[in-house]
């Protein structure tokens, strides 16, 4: 039996956003999202948030309800270039970090992307062991592939992208689910103001939202989804599979049949063909 891998609902596809600093241009950026059904990742640096800072960011008492349906990840405290840094000068920067959002949001905070794009192997190490489960680079592919590494994770390509509509364009017309693919634009808010180009992300968010063959998530989501899905433990024919995870996963089964795969549950895929 041949099964393959999919995203939720046996999707082949999945877009996610990721943005940075937590200035006041977010909140413009979430109502579109919004209003098209996108979901973003948002990096913040605690230690610079306040309607008093130069530039203004957001109250830590507004964000858990303003960033509600998306995610919260860090960016260090202070936005330093941490490859320059000590090592322990990194570790504060980002447990403070951590232990500020998570007081802030009621959750846990598990996401990070790297200031200024600079990080190490040591600071991947560093953060994997302070409970960071990905970390994105400012560095792109231009392609559609998920990660090798999360804790290196380059994005499809910024929203500045001149080709961007083309990319969106390309993306939304493959259907070759054979292939898991990952669309994934990054940013700051504040340059569609610097910019004047609000229109870039409004034509953009139009286009690629409220698609039944896409999955958008945040980028927690993918990361904790193929990590569940990376547990599958199948039988040696591949006609039976168990999750030992608490998350559903979904399956392909002899390109046709869409199968979720329960958290705890041993299922007969055999069964599911008939």
């Amino acid at each position: 039996m041949k099964a393959y891998i999919a995203f939720p609902e046996g999707k082949s596809k999945a877009l996610t956003m990721s943005y940075d600093d937590g200035k006041l241009q977010d909140e413009r950026l979430l109502s579109i999202f919004n209003q098209y059904g996108i979901k973003g990742t948002f990096n913040l640096n605690y230690g610079l948030m306040g309607l008093d800072k130069k530039p203004p960011r957001f109250e830590k008492e507004q964000i858990k309800e303003l960033y509600k349906g998306h995610e919260i990840a860090t960016h260090t405290m202070t936005h330093p270039t941490i490859a320059r840094c000590p090592l322990t000068y990194v570790a504060e920067e980002i447990l403070e970090d951590r232990k500020g959002l998570e007081k802030a949001l009621g959750t846990l905070v598990r996401g990070h992307a790297y200031p200024n794009g600079s990080y190490s192997e040591e600071i991947k190490t560093l953060f994997r062991q302070m409970g960071i489960a990905y970390a994105r680079v400012v560095e792109t592919t231009g392609e559609f592939e998920l990660p090798d590494d999360f804790m290196e994770w380059k994005a499809t390509c910024h929203h500045n992208d001149p080709q961007l509509m083309e990319k969106a364009r390309y993306f939304a017309e493959f259907h070759k689910p054979q292939y898991l693919k990952l669309m994934y634009v990054w940013g700051h808010s504040y340059e569609f103001d610097n910019n004047d180009n609000w229109n870039v992300i409004e034509e953009f968010c139009e286009y690629m939202g409220g698609r039944e063959d896409i999955w958008y998530a945040t980028n927690i989501e993918i990361v904790d989804y193929m990590t569940a899905a990376k547990n599958l433990q199948f039988s040696a024919d591949c006609e039976a599979v168990y999750n030992p995870s608490a998350a559903s996963v979904w399956l392909v089964l002899n390109d046709k049949v869409r199968a979720e795969i329960p958290g705890g549950q041993y299922v007969d895929l055999s069964a599911l063909i008939k």
